[in-house]
């Protein structure tokens, strides 16, 4: 499996966007002169502006729209036809009542083409809102699951042994009557090789497919990266056909985690989410070499993303390991260790665990099997300021829910099933 690695532009190391965003934006051309980058590698990095300017939308304050439209202004800046761009600008400037700004940022967004807005993205809309006067959720209607486990690569030295292996074991506990109960028809599992494109595809049938009173768990395994080091404010998912040929390609074709929480947040209404993160990967000589030369390290979901994906009601997130600790893999398992105990613990006292349970006793497994295990760390540096740094030892899995998300259980059946 893959772990979520943290890595730098180039040898600089920015100031964090959540503490000083408009600082940045001011002193940026300083540190990257934009006029000597091609096109496409602007547009790349304004796209990467687009996503910091997203990551600040939580709570949907007017301090986080201030800054987050900075970023945006920015990225049109560095690549004016970038209509996404144009297109969160214009629900920005509304938020704001600046009703002219909007409508010609929508213009634009018009001029140039924007895939957020023919799909109607919306950060500040959640699809499952706080509802205070519903004391407690109905029985489960329906249930479906996206398994994603992604071993196969644009450059095959960062494949990965482990990790569809993973998906599939995961799927066929899902679709097992004894534990999971879920239908075979309503669990996709995508293995191997798994493009940007069709993830988004298979995100986009669930957010069709599930309505506010069904069950809905999210399976992603593969590489994956951070813009800011220092922050790890956007965090990378490495999918079969991103470009590894250098940083800017990396950052330019890989799948902005931001991408994954706002379909949760704003278009899937199951009121009973789980995603489930596990970012280890094989430790390979070859994959921890190529690692480095792509300034590429391990690191879990940073917290500003788990925070994100669990706003409204119903939503779990649980994470292999902490932000600055490795995943771990290796005998006598054959799946990661994380993956090995969560099986265990979706079949323990028949798949009627709720998350909370599963979790105690995966964290608690997991935690014990690689403190007594000479386990071997895979390539766990941390990059910037011309120096490595050795990630925290151990492994401990996180658990972050919203108010309602911890009771949330897998094996449950459908409403009316024996």
């Amino acid at each position: 499996m893959a772990g979520m690695k943290t890595t730098t532009w180039s040898s600089v190391v920015l100031p964090s966007f959540r503490v000083i965003p408009l600082i940045f934006v001011a002193i940026f051309p300083a540190f990257w002169p934009i006029s000597a980058r091609s096109q496409d590698d602007r547009c790349g990095l304004a796209k990467d502006f687009a996503y910091q300017a997203l990551e600040q939308i939580r709570s949907g304050t007017s301090s986080e729209i201030q800054d987050g439209l900075q970023l945006l202004k920015h990225a049109n800046e560095v690549c004016v036809s970038y209509g996404d761009a144009w297109y969160y600008r214009s629900l920005f400037e509304a938020k704001l009542n600046r009703t002219a700004n909007a409508a010609y940022a929508l213009d634009k967004a018009k001029l140039f083409g924007s895939d957020a807005m023919k799909s109607g993205a919306n950060p500040f809309v959640l699809a499952a809102p706080m509802q205070p006067e519903l004391k407690e959720l109905p029985p489960v209607r329906n249930k479906w699951a996206l398994v994603m486990g992604i071993s196969n690569f644009h450059d095959a030295g960062m494949n990965l042994n482990f990790t569809a292996k993973d998906a599939k074991d995961l799927s066929a506990v899902l679709v097992d009557p004894k534990y999971g109960r879920f239908s075979a028809a309503n669990v996709h599992t995508l293995s191997e090789m798994v493009t940007t494109r069709r993830i988004k595809e298979e995100l986009n049938w669930l957010a069709r497919q599930a309505g506010p009173d069904d069950l809905v768990v999210i399976f992603l395994s593969s590489h994956g990266t951070s813009r800011a080091e220092d922050t790890a404010e956007v965090n990378y998912v490495v999918t079969s056909d991103t470009d590894l040929q250098n940083q800017d390609t990396l950052f330019g074709s890989a799948l902005a985690m931001v991408e994954l929480s706002d379909i949760v947040r704003t278009r899937i209404q199951a009121r009973r989410t789980v995603i489930v993160l596990d970012t280890c990967h094989s430790g390979g000589a070859m994959i921890a070499s190529r690692e480095r030369a792509l300034q590429v390290s391990e690191a879990s979901p940073s917290a500003s993303v788990l925070d994100r994906i669990k706003q409204g009601v119903g939503r779990a997130i649980l994470s292999s390991s902490q932000e600055g600790q490795s995943s771990y893999e290796g005998p006598p398992f054959q799946n990661g260790y994380f993956t090995h105990f969560l099986l265990e613990a979706l079949r323990r006292n028949n798949g009627t665990d709720n998350i909370q349970q599963v979790y105690t006793y995966v964290r608690d497994q997991v935690s014990k099997t690689v403190s007594s295990r000479a386990t071997v760390s895979r390539g766990a540096f941390v990059s910037g300021a011309g120096a490595n740094a050795i990630v925290t030892p151990g492994q401990t899995p996180v658990l972050a829910t919203s108010e309602t998300g911890s009771e949330i259980v897998l094996g449950v059946s459908l409403s009316g099933a024996p």
